[in-house]
């Protein structure tokens, strides 16, 4: 990091720490245009965007990074539960001494974290209600005793001045300098043990057995891992609010598992997408009119999952639809290619091409379908289409006789090994012959003892013969499928 850069997160750091919070939101009550009020964003001029800023990048790292292993381990309603499990405790550290002492409020709402994270324990291994259900009560119960309690509060002499209503739906702009200092603690503890108890956390989340069985303490580990989370859905509370928090924890992680296989890089991306997405909701919430934060937020981390649902390139929507379109197209190709060695097979190969008229007539198309689907052979190097007669490039005439040679190889195996009918073997094979590898094949030739005739009595094109190009050699009767 230069210097220069340094200085001014320093500077952003001090700021924050010393300046107060008095507007209602993260806009000051300031009428302008959007563009004055993009500058007066970036140059940070105002103490409520430098509050709502450096909590919405706190709290976003530290959901995003806890998330991760919460969605790992198949707990994402944890999440949801814990957030409104921790209500009761923020009013108690509320009546603790009548102030809302960040403290206070963390430690009590750190404990009914804890309590709400056990009575699930507790009532999923002594009844025979499932975890979900188990999540469902304390979720509900916890939350309705919070609200009354909250309720209460509100109704004492200085329960209007107490804004712990703003706990139910966030309110960035109300954190203080303690707020931040708060969530800066809890979230360099966070990221620290994720590092230092990396390997831990990753054997522990896949598999719980075998980490066992090495003496890992995985009881230890997740009650770790819960008391972490508790303090994080804590701080992030005054921001997005016991409503939207689980949120934060599950959405920048969910879009991440859509995007890599690898651990690590699931930590790092949703960290980053929560702390992209804080800063977003900090930002549009600013140029906006009077837009709530903590639901921006939850905007653009639901943004990044619409991403990397629809784009991306493995498992995305846009991906996996164009995979199956080219899975269509290219066996469109083979089964043309495959319609051209029929035809050739049925002359004995006396001929060299295929007119488009006998391509049409084999494949029960017209012709314009058949001289479209040359042209497509003839675009992908298969064929070359000469007048009205198509020819076998030499990838064109491998690939078809590795095409018939996989399909006959298949039903000759249906029908010694699974004692199928040879009349019902054509379908799966039709089916299989486009995905069956190099090293299936041979392993099925060796198992069929190198057979050169399938069920129906047509010739299997061998693999030298198909290697070398000799159609001659890959001939049969000329009644073949």
């Amino acid at each position: 990091m230069s210097r220069t850069a340094s200085r001014a997160l320093l500077i952003l750091l001090v700021a924050a720490a010393t300046s107060p919070v008095e507007a209602a939101g993260v806009r000051e009550f300031v009428s302008s245009d959007w563009s004055t009020q993009i500058v007066r964003f970036l140059t940070l001029q105002d103490a409520s965007v430098r509050f709502a800023l450096i909590g919405s990048v706190l709290l976003g790292l530290s959901c995003g990074l806890l998330g991760s292993f919460i969605v790992v381990r198949k707990m994402a309603l944890m999440g949801d539960a814990l957030s409104h499990a921790v209500l009761p405790g923020v009013a108690i550290g509320f009546l603790w001494n009548m102030t809302k002492d960040p403290l206070a409020i963390l430690i009590g709402a750190t404990i009914a974290g804890l309590l709400g994270t056990f009575l699930v324990s507790a009532i999923s291994r002594t009844t025979r209600l499932k975890e979900d259900a188990a999540l469902g009560l304390v979720l509900a119960t916890f939350f309705a005793i919070g609200i009354c309690l909250v309720t209460m509060i509100q109704r004492l002499p200085t329960g209007n001045k107490s804004g712990l209503d703003k706990f139910l739906f966030g309110q960035a702009a109300a954190l203080s300098a303690e707020d931040i200092t708060l969530m800066a603690l809890v979230t360099t503890i966070a990221v620290v043990m994720v590092v230092a108890f990396y390997k831990e956390l990753l054997a522990s989340s896949f598999d719980p057995g075998f980490s066992r069985s090495i003496g890992l303490p995985t009881r230890w580990i997740h009650h770790g891992l819960m008391l972490l989370l508790t303090a994080s859905v804590v701080i992030a509370l005054q921001a997005v609010g016991v409503v939207l928090v689980s949120a934060m924890l599950i959405t920048p992680a969910s879009a991440a598992y859509l995007l890599t296989d690898r651990l690590h890089r699931l930590v790092v991306m949703a960290a980053a997408f929560g702390v992209g997405a804080g800063m977003a909701g900090a930002f549009l919430s600013f140029v906006g009119p009077s837009l709530p934060t903590g639901p921006l937020m939850v905007i653009g981390a639901s943004a990044l999952f619409s991403a990397a649902f629809l784009f991306g390139p493995r498992h995305g929507v846009v991906a996996r639809w164009m995979l199956r379109r080219r899975g269509a197209a290219r066996t469109q190709r083979e089964n043309t290619l495959k319609s051209m060695f029929h035809v050739m097979e049925a002359t004995q190969f006396r001929t060299e091409g295929v007119t488009l008229h006998d391509l049409a007539i084999r494949r029960r198309e017209t012709i314009d379908d058949a001289q479209r689907l040359g042209r497509d052979l003839v675009r992908h190097g298969l064929a070359t289409l000469s007048g009205d007669a198509l020819y076998f490039t030499p990838p064109g005439r491998k690939r078809a006789g590795e095409i018939v040679r996989n399909h006959r190889l298949w039903e000759l195996y249906l029908t010694q090994s699974a004692n199928i009918a040879a009349d019902h073997v054509h379908e799966d094979a039709e089916k299989i012959e486009h995905i069956l590898g190099e090293s299936v094949v041979r392993d099925l030739e060796r198992r069929l003892g190198y057979a050169t005739f399938d069920p129906h009595g047509r010739a299997i094109p061998s693999a030298r013969a198909i290697h070398g190009g000799d159609a001659r050699r890959e001939g049969g009767n000329g009644t073949g499928k």
